[in-house]
């Protein structure tokens, strides 16, 4: 409880030294009609900024009140724009707001959409018993504590750029709960390893993360320039893993054996999926178009494979059961009788509705501020007076006590002037940050409900040190190895 009332101070520190810092400047002025507002020194400033980290103190505080971190976002970035919506009206500009408001409402359409299309076949994937294929593989192979400890953390850094990492992170904790059982020393230390690892495989993708994701949306980096951050974030996972491994348990786990059937389709959805990003990646490499064009065409592919998994069902059906009576399968015909056809509005409703409604909220709390001045200054302190690569540091470290989509989305609302380089370093550190605590991230705040008991806050704060140099030392090879691309 001690660590969570740390993180909430020093965020409201974070956010109080805006309005400090916003002491500096002159006063509180009106620009000519047709131009935003400063509104940084006022009275409704202040109190938007009180009203957003208020509600982000309740977000850090979701695995305590049990309240989902929606609900203080929403709540926040409805009452921010109120008082914005009231002190534009004064002042005849609602145009200037109304223009603001859905200049934000479209950057969350198309990560909403994005997300959506992305969630949807994920949970589509897990559905079809993909991932519990995956999971009964890695039991029932027998390794010890050593083997499982490395190979659920390379399947985390490598599945994660292609699922997101909450869901990689996941499934890997669902596999060290299985075999470690009762082993609380382990499931801790394979936990933090896995959350380093999500997060890492996740930095060097634009599908790994949603701050990747959001970058590349912006623009500021293409698909294929994600790649000079592979070897950063196999740094930034390998120097953690290493140092972690020397203290696993010596115990031998119980073996636990399980045969798991993909249901009709399963190989090819996720076909479906990779075409589906590269038809992404074309529309906004080949056409310039958002790529949320190319992500929402592919919920097509999905949905005639849907259409043809239900047409042709009592046929497979009936296939099946001529097969199993002729075997005398008695268990393969009770199997038969529960088969439920393939809904893709189903697997759209079982997306991470929290998670989407979460980021409104803070697209909508951060536009809010942005109007109001707070952002400028911000970026005026940060990247005007530090060197952007300290300020990037700096972003990744903050990212690790408040939630990265905020300080991702506050970056790009700053618009800095940044080498390719600089973009590239926040991209990383923003990803990474977040392993440093077990709330910095999603794939963190998770685990700690999953593993309820045996992973929690302060047994990850104990490996933080070692979490740090890793960082560190992915930072200087970003640094080293992409030298050319900060020019």
């Amino acid at each position: 409880m001690k660590g969570i009332q740390l993180t909430v101070l020093l965020s409201s520190c974070f956010v109080s030294s805006l309005a400090v810092a916003s002491s500096m400047t002159t006063t509180t002025a009106i620009s000519s009609a047709g131009s935003a507002l400063n509104l940084t020194q006022s009275f409704y400033g202040y109190l938007s900024l009180i009203i957003f980290t208020i509600a982000y103190t309740v977000v850090m505080l979701e695995e305590y009140l049990k309240l989902r971190k929606s609900k203080p976002v929403l709540l926040a970035a409805g009452l921010i724009w109120i008082i914005i919506g009231f002190v534009y009206k004064e002042h005849d500009l609602t145009e200037v707001a109304q223009q603001a408001l859905e200049h934000n409402l479209l950057e969350y359409a198309e990560l909403l959409l994005f997300l959506l299309v992305a969630m949807t076949y994920i949970s589509a994937m897990e559905e079809r018993r993909l991932f519990d294929g995956l999971q009964a593989w890695m039991v029932g192979k027998g390794f010890d504590f050593r083997s499982l400890f490395w190979l659920t953390g390379f399947l985390a850094f490598f599945i994660s750029p292609i699922a997101d990492n909450l869901t990689t992170a996941l499934l890997m904790c669902a596999v060290v709960l299985k075999v470690a059982g009762s082993n609380t020393r382990f499931v801790n230390i394979a936990c933090v390893n896995i959350v380093i690892a999500a997060n890492a495989g996740g930095a060097f993708s634009p599908f790994g993360d949603i701050t990747t994701l959001m970058v590349w949306q912006a623009g500021h980096v293409s698909f294929s320039q994600f790649m000079p951050l592979f070897l950063p974030s196999v740094i930034n996972y390998l120097v953690p893993a290493l140092i972690m491994s020397f203290f696993l348990p010596k115990d031998q786990p119980d073996t636990v054996h399980q045969h798991v059937e993909l249901k009709r389709g399963a190989k090819r959805i996720v076909l479906l999926f990779i075409f589906t990003i590269s038809t992404a990646v074309a529309f906004h490499a080949v056409l310039h178009f958002p790529p949320v064009m190319g992500m929402m065409m592919g919920l097509a592919y999905l949905q005639f494979f849907g259409y043809y998994l239900r047409t042709s069902l009592p046929n497979s059906l009936a296939k099946k059961k001529a097969l199993a009576i002729a075997n005398h399968d008695e268990g393969a015909l009770r199997k038969l009788g529960s088969v439920v056809p393939f809904d893709v509005f189903r697997r759209v409703s079982h997306a991470e509705w929290d998670t989407l409604l979460f980021f409104y909220g803070v697209v909508m709390c951060v536009g809010g501020l942005s109007l109001l001045g707070y952002l400028e200054l911000a970026s005026g302190i940060m990247y005007n007076q530090w060197d952007p690569i300290w300020a990037n540091v700096a972003i990744g470290v903050l990212s690790a006590i408040v939630d990265n989509i905020p300080v991702m989305f506050a970056v790009l609302s700053m618009e800095p002037e940044m080498s390719m380089g600089n973009w590239l370093l926040v991209t990383l550190t923003a990803g990474v940050g977040g392993s440093l605590l077990s709330i910095g991230s999603a794939a963190g705040v998770a685990l700690m409900g999953a593993a309820h008991g045996k992973y929690t806050f302060f047994g990850h704060l104990k490996w933080m040190p070692v979490i740090a140099i890793g960082y560190a030392a992915s930072i200087v090879i970003h640094l080293m190895l992409n030298q050319a691309l900060f020019s």
